[in-house]
């Protein structure tokens, strides 16, 4: 395990966003980084044995009933959010596993503040929750498109750059709160390349096994690249705090993209180090009474 855990250590820092650093998405971060790693049969192993270890760490999360984990996936789309929980999730226990895929909200999220379904969405103790978008829509579509802001009716929007930075502060302090008790916040952004997503979406239109996930709207945004990437650059370094960081996870490669997640969500369960609870004195001793009584029926 201290093996694994070093390598995971090794892996993920790279990837962490320092807080109260500046941010250049595109200098700092290169979507086709893979750690040292040359194909998807180096990872293999090594995503094997972090599974496995994810696998030991959420049954003592559950078990001991303390601590929960928010994991966010942020990225552009067919950056590969949905595969990337498929396979990172995929030997949990899955009643301990609340997701949440956000869309466009609806009239009645829209007539709360932005943070509500959100909130509303959070795991229970012993549980980790994963948000396949999240509240940092707010801070990125919403920026790139600020005629959103009209239909949220705020009471004032006629300074926007106040607007986001307010609500770099509100997202701050929310999961300030939420770790203060007891769910940790881990914050993973996948950095796609733009010619990687063209040929994700030609992937889309050329295999009829996929077509169903084009979308017309996502050609549309494209148009809007290097605003997306202004907007990355401010939250990364607006929001990536000592208590929730970011992590920017190379997108390009899926194999890599899938082991650095897993990577960083077993090392933030290693952090938290959960442990089964150790039963009290009267329990240990009527555990003992029915363990005698058993051991007589399998004796007769």
């Amino acid at each position: 395990m201290k093996a694994q855990l070093r390598f995971i250590e090794d892996l993920v820092e790279p990837l962490r966003v320092q807080p109260g650093k500046a941010v250049d998405l595109r200098r700092d971060f290169d979507p086709r980084y893979t750690g040292g790693l040359a194909s998807k049969a180096d990872a293999g192993a090594h995503l094997e044995e972090g599974l496995a270890l994810l696998v030991d760490y959420q049954d003592r999360l559950s078990a001991q009933d303390v601590f929960g984990v928010l994991l966010v996936l942020q990225g552009m789309d067919a950056a590969g959010k949905d595969s990337t929980i498929k396979h990172v999730m995929s030997g949990v226990n899955p009643q301990w596993v609340q997701a949440h895929s956000f869309k466009e909200p609806s009239a009645e999220e829209i007539d709360h503040d932005f943070l509500w379904r959100y909130q509303r969405a959070l795991p229970e103790r012993g549980r980790i929750g994963l948000y396949n978008r999240s509240h940092y829509e707010e801070v990125l579509v919403v920026r790139v498109h600020p005629e959103l802001l009209v239909h949220e009716r705020l009471p004032d929007v006629s300074n926007t750059h106040s607007v986001w930075t307010r609500r770099y502060r509100e997202i701050n302090d929310w999961e300030r709160y939420l770790v203060d008790n007891g769910i940790r916040v881990v914050k993973v952004l996948l950095n796609l390349s733009k010619e990687e997503q063209a040929r994700r979406f030609l992937s889309r239109i050329d295999r009829p096994e996929k077509n169903w996930k084009f979308s017309p709207a996502d050609i549309r945004e494209r148009e809007y690249w290097d605003d997306y990437q202004r907007a990355f650059d401010e939250m990364l370094a607006h929001t990536s705090t000592e208590w929730a960081p970011w992590y920017v996870v190379p997108a390009d490669h899926k194999w890599f993209t899938r082991l650095a997640t897993a990577a960083i969500l077993t090392r933030t369960l290693a952090e938290i180090d959960p442990h089964y609870p150790r039963p009290a004195p009267e329990v240990l001793e009527e555990m003992a009474k029915a363990r005698a009584m058993l051991q007589v029926e399998i004796d007769d």
